[in-house]
């Protein structure tokens, strides 16, 4: 079983990923994965090939994933998502789910 690894997305505020880390989670934002700025579909392609699943705000994710482009896992956020309730969403993720069970499968926060 292999744990899931998470990048958030440009739009996700830096202390997700600060939070995700400080619970024991391999997580990194865009700019540490060198994303920041990338068309959507790029980075779903790049992190499927690393196997991290993106966190994101990003409603164009969803499009993308309702097209049936390939990922490694989308969490989607709503916009209105405290910093507290994404960082809990996504340990409880990881906590019950594998990087193989995120394979091309959306969770909503």
């Amino acid at each position: 079983m292999a744990r899931i690894r998470f990048l958030t997305d440009e739009h996700v505020p830096k202390a997700v990923a600060k939070g995700l880390r400080e619970r024991g989670i391999d997580a990194v934002t865009a700019t540490e994965a060198g994303t920041l700025g990338a068309e959507d579909p790029w980075v779903l392609d790049h992190l499927k090939a690393e196997g991290r699943v993106v966190i994101t705000h990003d409603a164009d994710y969803l499009r993308l994933h309702a097209a049936g482009v390939p990922h490694a896992g989308i969490v989607y956020a709503p916009p209105d998502k405290s910093i507290g309730d994404i960082i809990r969403g996504a340990w409880l993720i990881a906590e019950v789910l594998d990087s193989g069970e995120m394979m091309n499968h959306l969770e909503f926060l």
